[in-house]
């Protein structure tokens, strides 16, 4: 583990590795550029839309890339086949720029060539939450106004009126009888070529995508953004990673004996999956080895028999596959890094990891937003070992983190505020909603509503939701604090913490408690265990017990506001 005085050497050779990689000559040149009255650093050098994007896959013409249950497709088929499904919105559909194209469908190969299809006429792709209820998909269609979407049968069947006056695709409609197909579609056209892609105009601020953000009230917020925003989040990864190999040379991996792979273990709908796993393959000649649903156990084969060298989800994935009995038996030499996003992940479960995971399987942690096109800040490797608190430090060459107060004033090292960031992976906008977008973007900077603070050091360590954060008589309670504490508890599993109403103090913290198999607890033990790590006012004032898994969201967190609606019933 990195001792202060090699933390502050290592950044500062970072640093200094940085500047070298910024030159004007290299191919992560930047340069200052106004979009819409606000000045941004961008990178100059990277394809001007994601249809050239796209391309970079020619290098890796011949490997693998979709893989999904039997199916297989190179990079080169799979531009094919991409170009033919743009034809096919062009000519048969009538899909133009601007356009929106909705997908609410399981991960499949069909998802992954309707974005690129759509993206490459200069047309927005609308990925919808595959969980959604109907009147969820009414609302996600009428507020987009989609004029086609794709979906598989089992979203079909949920369509009902919400399809009216919209032209309907099917994916993977084996158990739906004879309805048409996307790859009659496939068959049907053939692939657009170069110079008519290039006659099509694409810039770089014209509208790209429109990703749905569930807030914890209302209904769902759609994120526009460009294609500048979503290429320069995918070369910003590209960036912190060249820096880390050079600082860390032991990372680098010469002549591997096998193609790079990662598992897409997580929904398309969400950055996490569409961007950190799929798109960001295009420029590391990587294979995407698709699950069918989320499975501990199938994952674990999955990276044997794939040999997968990047496991990448949500926290929790990574500890149900620790927790499998099946993980000692596995063979994991593949693996080069497990990497997380999209939540927290406790201490403990790092330590679990260095201890279980192969050496050169090194851990990470990303923190982003659907907003910033999953770009924030990031931690890996021996940082992430002697911060296991902090999740990185904002990520360079082209983002700005910054802390500021209830006023918007900027706050120095380790004082608590609202984390803002600003880049030009910040989306455009919320989708007919000026004034929740005026909210949002002040200045350039999107006021995430996450609560943390920076360090000396310039670690992002995020404290909770601002919308999360229990005020017990005016005292701030920190959820994620609570929630560290009791998973250290060797009885529990999971945890979420989260405020319920009090006729005295306003509000009060409760929690739901997953147990591990065959323990017990009750809530005068877990108080007791609680008192020696926190002060008296955090200690939960309510606590749930269970056996089972907490509820999920479509993006696998933990779905707090249904455990918060639950305690509250169950009181009344």
């Amino acid at each position: 583990m990195l001792t202060g005085r090699e933390i502050v050497s290592d950044i500062q050779q970072m640093k200094n590795i940085a500047l070298e990689m910024l030159t004007p000559e290299s191919p992560f040149a930047i340069e200052t550029r106004e979009i819409d009255g606000v000045e941004y650093r961008v990178f100059s050098k990277v394809p001007r839309n994601l249809g050239e994007f796209y391309d970079l896959g020619r290098e890796a013409a011949d490997q693998t890339f979709l893989v999904y249950r039997e199916e297989r497709y190179s990079f080169a088929e799979t531009l094919d086949m991409a170009r033919r499904l743009a034809r096919a919105l062009r000519e048969q559909y009538q899909v133009r720029k601007g356009d929106r194209v909705a997908i609410c469908a399981r991960n499949s190969p069909e998802w992954c060539l309707v974005y690129m299809a759509t993206t490459m006429l200069g047309a927005i792709t609308a990925p919808l939450n595959s969980w959604s209820t109907a009147r969820e998909l009414e609302f996600l269609l009428a507020d987009s106004g989609s004029r086609l979407i794709f979906v598989d049968s089992p979203r079909l069947m949920l369509l009902g009126d919400a399809a009216r006056g919209l032209d309907v695709v099917t994916i993977k409609p084996k158990d739906a009888g004879d309805l048409p197909e996307t790859y009659q579609l496939l068959r049907r056209f053939a692939p657009l070529g170069d110079r008519e892609i290039r006659a099509i105009g694409v810039q770089p601020d014209d509208d790209a995508t429109l990703m749905y953000t569930s807030g914890s009230t209302g209904n769902p917020k759609g994120v526009l953004s460009s294609h500048r925003a979503v290429i320069n989040a995918l070369y910003t990864w590209k960036f912190v990673r060249a820096v880390n190999e050079t600082l860390y040379p032991e990372l680098i991996e010469e002549n591997p004996p096998w193609q790079p792979a990662i598992l897409a273990n997580v929904p398309l709908f969400h950055v996490t999956g569409s961007h950190a796993q799929f798109l960001i393959s295009f420029m590391l000649s990587r294979k995407f080895v698709m699950m069918y649903k989320w499975d501990p156990e199938a994952a674990l084969r999955l990276i044997e028999q794939e040999r997968i060298s990047i496991f990448h989800g949500v926290p929790t994935m990574t500890w149900e596959i620790m927790q499998s009995e099946n993980f000692a038996r596995t063979d994991l030499d593949s693996l080069r890094g497990v990497q997380s996003g999209g939540a927290p992940r406790p201490p403990e479960h790092l330590a679990m990891m260095l201890e279980k995971f192969p050496p050169r399987a090194i851990p990470g942690l990303g923190y982003g937003l659907t907003e910033t096109n999953a770009i924030g800040a990031i931690i890996s490797y021996k940082f992430y070992a002697a911060k296991p608190d902090s999740t990185g430090r904002p990520t360079p060459p082209v983002t700005d983190v910054r802390i500021v107060d209830a006023a918007g004033r900027e706050l120095g090292p380790d004082q608590i505020g609202e984390i803002c960031i600003k880049g030009p992976t910040v989306m455009k906008g919320y989708w007919n909603q000026p004034e929740a977008t005026a909210e949002a973007l002040r200045d350039g900077w999107f006021h995430t509503g996450d609560i943390g603070k920076l360090d000396p050091l310039g670690f992002l360590i995020i404290l909770d939701r601002a919308k999360d954060i229990v005020i017990r008589g005016g005292e701030n309670i920190a959820c994620m604090e609570v929630e560290y504490a009791i998973s250290e508890h060797p009885a529990v599993n999971e945890v979420s913490v989260y405020g319920i109403p009090d006729d005295r103090l306003g509000e009060a913290p409760a929690a739901s408690v997953m147990l591990k198999p065959g323990r017990r607890l009750n809530a005068e033990e877990l108080g007791s265990f609680l008192a020696q790590r926190l002060a008296a006012y955090k200690i939960p004032r309510a606590v749930f017990f269970q056996h089972e898994q907490l509820p999920r969201t479509g993006t696998g967190k933990i779905a707090k506001r249904e455990l918060r609606e639950a305690a509250i019933s169950s009181r009344n």
